[in-house]
Order: structure tokens, then sequence, then C-alpha cells
């Protein structure tokens, strides 16, 4: 019994259960939204919920708690890994941060380019192929596990902030109907309390979130996408921690060595081993860094229940296709912007860029693996849905570009596996 559950610990540690729950929730949600249960599926996700905060009152449904609220920790987690690995990781170099930033742009303006070309006459919907979901994007690579290049993660995880930022800004300037500019200062403040604790060296990550959740309030408030709250406040936390790790050391093994010189014949611990065990505790804490601890208490929350639940609220899409002809030259656009622009757009302005020496590929990621990972991009999904109701008003249309999403994502997620599982990693 015991092996049994030392087993299924260790399964459920790796990464790949996450993908497989967050793909369970999608399948999960699309069959009910089609069931019996869907008139009941969609009254519930759209159930009004509000809360007051001094004079400011916050209402949106279920679903918008789910993504601007939830999803906004999400964005924490990456904002986190991205910030780590900029100053100590593989995008430290000025050069090789740059690439991603370059596949984004090119991931963003070339699917955009494509939605124009075939609507001309409506162009409004350029916004919807230029979304990546970041959630289904990286469950795919949690699901393929040890058999995908693991560099491909963390150029993923950039590309998929820097474009999904992207579509934040687009949202904020071209889909947004009303901004409430009286809020930035607001916003601005309550960011310079954040970079203040930074700059103190307040390592308690406590403060930090009672100010990110403050952050979050008014970036809402202003009108843009409050996701954005997260990666902020992640850009703002420490990673030095406050001890040493020598010095961590030293001290722990005096503590050790005086746990060890009070031992006695009573069963229980006397207060001098208890002070020491105190000792070694609060060195423990000093010795952490706050962004790595907070990155990791963040994973599992975020693999194992943010993102199933981000998936399940959002995937129900109606499966009818009696719209799809009616609005044709849109569903093509969203379709060829997803499945051909993403792939096209990131490898092409990644490659231009290198020939010019503008930027340089990592060493570890072939280019055959960003043709890959250009594919995986293309899954739109929830962002892509969620631009599609700020872009249309006409029912019909919008159950027609769900349609498109759904499908493009599904195209270029198959197509992007097959590649991730055959191309040469050099």
């Amino acid at each position: 019994m015991i092996q049994k559950l030392i087993t299924l610990e260790k399964f459920i540690n790796k990464e790949a259960l996450s993908g497989i729950i967050l793909f369970i929730a999608t399948v999960a949600a699309v069959v009910v939204a089609n069931s019996s249960l869907g008139q009941a599926y969609y009254d519930l996700w759209h159930m009004p919920l509000g809360i007051n905060i001094a004079e400011h009152k916050i209402s949106m449904s279920l679903t918008y708690w789910i993504d601007d609220a939830l999803m906004a920790l999400f964005f924490l987690m990456v904002g986190l890994e991205i910030k780590r690995e900029m100053l100590i990781g593989e995008l430290s170099s000025v050069s090789k941060a740059s690439f991603p930033i370059v596949a984004a742009i090119g991931g963003m303006l070339v699917p955009a380019l494509i939605y124009v070309a075939f609507n001309t006459d409506n162009p409004y919907g350029f916004g919807i192929p230029m979304a990546t979901d970041i959630a289904f994007a990286l469950g795919i690579l949690m699901l393929l596990g040890k058999r995908v290049n693991p560099a491909l993660k963390l150029f993923l995880v950039a590309l998929a902030v820097v474009d999904d930022l992207g579509a934040v800004v687009v949202v904020a300037t071209v889909y947004t109907s009303e901004i409430h500019a009286e809020y930035f200062l607001h916003a601005g403040i309550i960011y310079a309390l954040i970079w203040a604790l930074n700059f103190k060296g307040v390592t308690k990550i406590t403060p930090y979130l009672i100010l990110g959740v403050a952050l979050w309030v008014y970036i809402h408030a202003i009108g843009i996408h409050a996701t954005i709250a997260g990666v902020l406040l992640a850009f703002a936390i420490p990673i030095q921690s406050k001890l040493e790790e020598r010095k961590f050391i030293n001290e722990t093994k005096r503590n050790l060595e005086d746990f060890e010189n009070n031992i006695d014949e009573i069963p229980i611990l006397n207060h001098h081993q208890i002070d020491s065990l105190e000792n070694i505790a609060y060195s423990y804490d000093k010795v952490q860094n706050p962004l790595v601890r907070l990155e990791h208490n963040l994973h599992g929350l975020s693999a194992f229940f943010i993102m199933p639940l981000f998936a399940f609220s959002n995937a129900g899409v109606l499966i009818d296709f009696s719209s799809v002809s009616q609005n044709f030259m849109i569903v093509l656009g969203v379709v060829l912007g997803l499945v051909l622009g993403k792939p096209i757009g990131i490898l092409g302005l990644t490659y231009l860029a290198q020939k010019l020496k503008i930027v340089k590929k990592p060493d570890d990621i072939s280019w055959s693996e960003i043709l890959a990972v250009g594919f995986i991009a293309g899954i739109g999904f929830t962002m892509s849905i969620f631009i599609t109701h700020l872009a249309f008003m006409d029912e019909n249309i919008i159950a027609a570009v769900k349609l498109a999403v759904f499908a493009a994502s599904f195209i270029a997620a198959v197509i992007g596996v097959i590649l991730l599982l055959t191309v040469k990693k050099s």
C-alpha cells in the first residue's frame, strides 16, 4: 500500500499530468456545452458575482472572475519564470532575450495581415488570430514531457507571454470601448510602492501580494485586461535572498551541533533543542529566494487548478456549422491566420532577424523546432474567443468565429505535436 502511494505521488508530480487534466477539462466543456446540460453550463459561468472595495464595486460573471482574477495568478507565475530566466538563465543575454520577442512580433503581425487580406471590408477582427493561448500551449509541452527539447518550454513561455501582452495592448487600444484614465495614477502609485518594497530589501512575500491585489483592482478599473497585473507584480518580486548561502550553512551547522550537544535521556525535545530548530527554521526562511519560492508555490495551483478550471469555463463551444458558410471569409481569415500565419511569422521573422544579425538563435533549439513551436503558438483558443466577443456583436458571426478558432487551434496543435515528435534537435 505504501509503495502504491509513493508511486502515485511520483506520477502526480510529473508535469504531464497537468496537460492531461487540461485536455480532459477541454473535452468535458465541449461535451457538456453540446448536451442537455448546455443551458445550465452557460448559466453557471455567466452567473454575476460582485465585491465592494471601499467606493469601488467590481461585478463580473463567474467566467470573467476566472479569466481576470485566477489567470492573473497564472501570469504571475509565468512572469516570475521569465524574470528568473532573464536575470540568471538563458534569457540573461540581450541577444537571446530578443529572439522570442522578435518571434512573438512575427507571430502577431503575419496572422493579423492574413486576416485583413481576406477581410479588407471588415478588418476589425484582426486581433483574433494574433493571440496564443498560453495555458493550452504549455499544456501541450507538459503532456509531451521529456520527448521534447526542454529549451523549447522556455522559448514558448517567453514567446507566449510577449504575444499575450501584445494581445492585451491590442485589446486596450482597439477593442476597449472606454478607458478610465483617472485610475492610471492610482495604479502607478501602487506599483511604485511595490517597487519601493523591492528597493528596501523586503523579502516577505505577503506585502507584495497585498499590494498586488490593489494593483489588480486599479488595472481592472482602468478598463484593460487585469491579468497584466500578475506580470507587472512578478517583475517587482525580489530574487535576492536575505541570507547568503555560506552563512546559512555555517549557522545551520552550529545549530545542529547545539541540538546534538543537548541530547538527554528524556524522550522529548528540551528547550535548547527547540531553540536550535527554531534558529534553523528562521535561517531557512531567510536563505530562500523570494521569487523562486513564490514561483514554486504557484506552480501546483496553476497546473492542477487554475488552468483546468480556465479551460472548462471557456472551452464550451457550441458546435453549429450553419453560420460558417454565411461568414466564410472571416472564418478563412481566422483559420489561415492561426494555422499558417503563426508559424510563418515566427519562423520567418526570426530567421530574417538572425540573417540581419539583429538576434541570435539559441544554440540548443533548431529551426525545425522553432517551426513546430510556431504551430503550437497557433493555439489561440480562449484568448481568441475572448477577443471575438469584443470584435463582433452579431451572435451569428461570433458562433462562426468560435468554430473557426476551435478548428484552427486543433489543427495547429496536431501539426505542432507531430513536428515536435519528429524533428531533429540540432
